[in-house]
């Protein structure tokens, strides 16, 4: 039977291509900022968001978004005390998301709703939820559009970007906050250990071919959306997990480009 004759499949591709665009996006500024850990420092936030919602029985998607929120606020804020060593804030955000979780993890008993948000579960996501990371994923799309100018101008240079007017502060917290609702929208459907491939993957693809920034972030995003839908399909009609079979997908690609990139 066709993979559309599913509602639950239908669903899923939507957030599959809505997060498939997204998260690249988002992963090109990270990268080239290089602070391609803070997938892994928000993600492990958002875990200890859902286990605050499975504790307390409300939205788990929810409790994510609010705790990565919090976090990506904290993150800049321990930044601008050590300017010159901006790893230290993601290492101690990431030590609070592992810390937090590792304590609530122990009053759950839906073992199976953890360990959704493990490996992701794209395909079972309920109609409340696919409205809610569908809104968010187009608010975020637009928001990034909106800043698309001085995110570029600050991820390479901030210095260069604040005396040319940008208001690097406010710009850089945005985005903080951007990457925080990104990751926590795409915990329960792609995977809280996955996500943070996602947001590499892709970019690493179009970086090879060493193109200009716009058609980097076009090519990123393509590729996300190449590796999301062919990921879904293929779980489907092999019975595997989504999450983990979108990433081994891409990083299948990213190997084969590498490979004939250096012969070429």
């Amino acid at each position: 039977m066709s993979i559309f004759s599913y509602s639950y499949m239908n669903r899923a591709l939507i957030i599959g291509f809505l997060l498939g665009i997204l998260i690249p996006m988002m992963g090109l500024v990270v990268v080239n900022k290089k602070i391609s850990v803070i997938g892994d420092a928000l993600s492990h936030v958002s875990l200890s968001g859902v286990l605050l919602g499975l504790l307390f029985g409300f939205s788990e998607t929810l409790g994510a978004i609010v705790m990565c929120i919090v976090a990506a606020i904290l993150l800049e804020f321990i930044r601008k005390k050590f300017p010159s060593y901006g790893e230290i804030s993601v290492a101690i955000v990431m030590s609070f998301g592992i810390g937090f979780a590792s304590m609530l993890s122990g009053f759950v008993t839906k073992a199976a709703n953890f360990e959704s948000f493990l490996f992701g579960s794209i395909i079972a996501a309920p109609d409340s939820e696919f409205y809610l990371i569908s809104i968010a994923a187009l608010l975020i799309f637009i928001l990034f559009i909106i800043y698309y100018k001085d995110l570029c101008h600050i991820s390479f240079d901030e210095t260069s970007a604040r005396l040319s007017g940008i208001n690097v502060d406010r710009v850089n917290l945005i985005f903080m906050i951007l990457i925080a609702v990104t990751i926590s929208i795409s915990a329960k459907t792609v995977g809280v250990l996955i996500v943070s491939s996602l947001l590499v993957v892709p970019v690493s693809c179009a970086m090879a071919f060493e193109l200009g920034y716009f058609k980097t972030l076009v090519l990123s995003s393509l590729f996300g959306l190449v590796f999301t839908v062919a990921g879904l399909v293929a779980s489907f009609y092999l019975g595997l997990k989504p999450g983990g079979t979108i990433v081994m997908i891409g990083l299948v690609t990213l190997m084969a480009i590498l490979i004939l990139k250096k012969k070429n």
